[in-house]
């Protein structure tokens, strides 16, 4: 019984819910049906006026390979892949990486084989990444790993800059009034926390000394700067990237002293890029 009121109460009313929600879905699908001709006789229209047709979305870029010889990787960012020029020196630059690096395990197999010592196969990757994409700008660092048979590989790094307004590739230094006022702005912050960086990976502090290089301050034009920014919107600072062997011994990696812009930095720039850079704060 309980069950047959319950459909005498209900059951005009989920007729009801169900013709409407039926009506509902009928009325969107009919609605999605005609969007999508509208969109699609739009196109057809599009194409025939001879109007260019928005490209799509570029993807980042991956290659990746492995035989008894080399192992080869080459990756760059969506960011980069949208921008033609970059495409296309990313293409040349990895061919002739990827050749040479060939060519070079080749030899090696060869002399190992004709000195009967057993071959290590050779590695070589690089990998771009997004440091700053702002209106203005978009920064790229890369990191390389080259190991060629021996005890240990090395790590390479590069940034690279591009200028959105001028449509062109630039580099941090031509931002720069001068690098030797670029360096003066941000040499003292670097060197304290160059010296942090160190004390933290060492356990102890560092006392400076001029006759030692991994105690002694060094100078950070002599590195890779990257710019960066948090927000998307302006550039808010300068990562100098110190890579294995020039602030410290190879186990102690690569130091990467990130430098926020401040009123010293950002004089340092020219007057016409200075709207592309954070307020000191």
């Amino acid at each position: 019984m309980r069950s047959s009121h319950w459909r005498r109460r209900g059951g005009p009313l989920v007729v009801a819910a169900l013709f409407l929600r039926g009506c509902s879905a009928a009325d969107h699908q009919e609605n999605a049906a005609a969007a999508g001709n509208e969109a699609a006789v739009s196109n057809f229209a599009s194409r025939m006026s001879g109007q260019p047709q928005p490209p799509p979305a570029a993807k980042a870029f991956e290659l990746a390979e492995k035989t008894d010889q080399l192992e080869f990787v080459y990756v760059y960012p969506a960011a980069a892949a949208q921008i033609p020029p970059l495409v296309d020196k990313f293409q040349k630059a990895m061919t002739t990486a990827k050749a040479d690096a060939l060519k070079m395990a080749q030899q090696d197999q060869k002399a190992a084989k004709e000195s009967g010592f057993p071959f290590r196969p050779h590695s070589l990757e690089t990998r771009w990444t997004v440091t700053a994409e702002t209106p203005r700008f978009l920064a790229l660092q890369s990191e390389s790993y080259i190991y060629t048979g021996g005890a240990h590989g090395m790590t390479g790094y590069d940034a690279l800059l591009w200028d959105r307004e001028r449509h062109r590739e630039t580099a941090i230094e031509a931002l720069m009034t001068s690098p030797a006022e670029f360096a003066t702005a941000i040499r003292d912050r670097f060197c304290d926390a160059l010296d942090k960086a160190r004390a933290k990976k060492r356990g102890a502090p560092v006392n400076r000394s001029g006759d030692d290089d991994f105690t002694a301050c060094i100078d950070p034009m002599q590195h890779v700067l990257v710019p960066t920014s948090s927000t998307g919107k302006l550039i808010d600072g300068v990562t100098v990237v110190v890579g294995p062997y020039s602030a410290g011994p190879y186990a102690e990696g690569t130091y990467d002293i990130a430098l926020p812009v401040d009123a010293a930095m950002r004089k340092a720039i020219k007057t016409e890029y200075q709207d592309a850079f954070a307020d000191a704060p």
